[in-house]
């Protein structure tokens, strides 16, 4: 038990080459690269917003936001 080898590792890459197909796993690693750049920017626009929000009303400033809260329906 322990770590697998290289050969190991080569055996499973050319079973899962051979079972998908190598247009397959491109298209995969395509989705996957593409989902996480999205998820990467979606975080870095998400840190700008809360800076500009942060930025809008200061800390200490005497404002208050006043809000209510509604239960959304189930329909």
């Amino acid at each position: 038990m322990g770590s697998f080898s290289i050969w190991h590792w080569l055996i499973v890459l050319v079973i899962v080459m051979l079972v998908f197909g190598t247009k397959k796993l491109r298209n995969i690693g395509q989705d996957l690269g593409g989902a996480v750049k999205g998820f990467k920017e979606g975080m870095r626009d998400a840190d700008q917003g809360a800076g500009d929000a942060n930025q809008k009303i200061a800390p200490g400033s005497g404002q208050t936001i006043d809000a209510e809260a509604r239960e959304k329906n189930k329909s």
